[in-house]
């Protein structure tokens, strides 16, 4: 037997798979990259040598307006890089005769919730939030008086953002780590300033993709990204960055927005190599789930969360990845049925309602998100409160469609048996006890995949 430990909510699960069980790495993102030896020296590093473009304090006048937008904390980064780079950011404004009073911060939470000044502080400072005080914003997405359009792109786009963007002499934008190639790039402006109105257009079942290798998603933000800066007449001014893990830098550059992106894109694809396996693919696909998402970051897990926005989603691509069409695919999670009606109003109700009706991610698009899209009540709560755009919770079914790929899912471990059924999946009490009900169905002798998290 080969033993191997899984992610299980909070904790771990020792498993044993059967000897013909093939184990590989999950794609680690950056990972695998050494963290820089000194943070603020290389952040100052990119300030002063950007890519496409002049250095931020040759692209403003004294006296100038200044927007500087920075990732929410649903971006796994905790170190001090949005810190560094704004902080950089102001004194090379400040040299330039722009004093910081003409700067504006905004956190660019798109449909995410808004944060409080605490949860800001812990990816800010406590002392750069006090110093901006009513200067520092999240976004809001439903605030007409502080949105601008600008019209379509020539593939017909919608392209609308924070005013900011539009009356600012300067736009900075801070990325805190690129999760593959899912994030950064013109998705931090043309998604994290923007409304549902251009979000539509790839938040979709088929839209999202992570993929660091000609992704489809990005070159609808990339269209954005040139009609915007075309109408603006004027460029946005980048930092993005890769991580060697939550706390610590491993590169970052500044600049244009493509060639920033481009430079992280090029180390990104050097560490991940196209997951499609060279081995045969298998009949039965393994992994555990930890008790996080980037929509749970100071807040909890629900079901939705973790079975489908990540364990079919985040974590979903290695069904396709490495799993024969038809394969069952076993998640280890306790996944109780819990509710943070604070952060995640608008959920209960996709699991209570939506999912009862349907577990075809196309059909629930098709039939509840006009519905979502415009209910006062989660949205007053979106824009009062702290919570996430009702729309999320039906995006975050969208991964359901790798159930077109995968036959069943079993889940095991699960404390109450009835959270995985509400989806149609097996509940086991164990992963060794799923693998064998499976091999009722793929044979005694079916070949088994288990992704391995580094580091367990």
């Amino acid at each position: 037997m080969i033993e191997e430990t899984l992610p299980f909510g909070e904790t771990t699960v020792r498993v044993s798979l059967p000897d013909r069980a093939r184990v590989v790495p999950a794609s680690s993102g950056s990972s695998r990259l050494e963290p820089v030896a000194d943070q603020a020296a290389a952040v100052n590093s990119a300030l002063a040598q950007p890519l496409g473009l002049a250095r931020v304090g040759k692209l403003v006048r004294p006296g100038a307006k200044v927007l500087v937008a920075f990732d929410d904390p649903t971006t796994p980064s905790f170190g001090p890089i949005r810190r560094l780079a704004i902080e950089g950011i102001l004194a090379e404004l400040a040299e330039a005769g722009v004093p910081e009073e003409n700067v504006s911060l905004v956190c660019a939470n798109a449909l995410h919730r808004k944060w409080t000044a605490q949860e800001l502080s812990v990816i800010l400072g406590e002392e750069l939030v006090k110093r901006f005080g009513p200067r520092l914003t999240c976004h809001d997405a439903e605030d007409p008086d502080n949105l601008t359009y600008f019209g379509t792109t020539a593939s017909g786009y919608d392209v609308e953002v924070h005013r900011l963007v539009a009356e600012a002499d300067l736009t900075v934008y801070v990325n805190a780590a690129c999760m593959l190639g899912f994030n950064g790039g013109w998705k931090s402006v043309c998604v994290g300033l923007s409304t549902w109105r251009s979000i539509r257009w790839t938040h979709t079942p088929d839209g999202m993709t992570m993929s660091v290798r000609d992704n489809r998603m990005h070159r609808v933000f990339d269209e954005m990204g040139q009609h915007l800066e075309a109408r603006l007449g004027r460029r946005v001014f980048k930092i993005e960055t890769l991580v060697a893990n939550p706390a610590t830098i491993a590169r970052v550059w500044a600049g244009g927005v493509a060639e920033t992106r481009a430079a992280a894109l090029e180390v990104a694809a050097s560490l991940n190599p196209p997951r499609r396996s060279a081995a045969e693919p298998a009949d039965v696909v393994v992994y555990g789930l930890p008790a996080w998402s980037p929509y749970a970051t100071f807040a909890r897990m629900n079901p939705i969360l973790t079975l489908i926005s990540s364990g079919l989603g985040y974590l979903g691509g290695y069904i396709e990845a490495l799993g024969k069409p038809g394969c069952s695919v076993i998640m280890a999670t306790p996944c109780p049925e819990q509710w943070d009606m604070e952060h995640h109003p608008a959920y209960p109700e996709v699991w209570d309602r939506v999912l009862t009706q349907t577990l075809d991610p196309y059909e629930i698009s098709e039939r509840f998100t006009d519905e979502f899209a415009t209910r006062a009540d989660y949205i007053d709560l979106y824009r009062n409160g702290h919570a996430f755009h009702p729309l999320h919770a039906i995006m975050a079914t969208h991964p359901l469609k790798r159930l077109r790929h995968a036959a069943r899912v079993f889940v095991a471990g699960a404390v109450d048996p009835d959270v995985p059924r509400h989806l149609g999946f097996i509940p086991a009490p164990t992963v060794e006890e799923a693998i064998a009900q499976a091999e009722g169905f793929h044979g005694r002798d079916c070949s088994i995949v288990c992704v391995k998290i580094l580091g367990l």
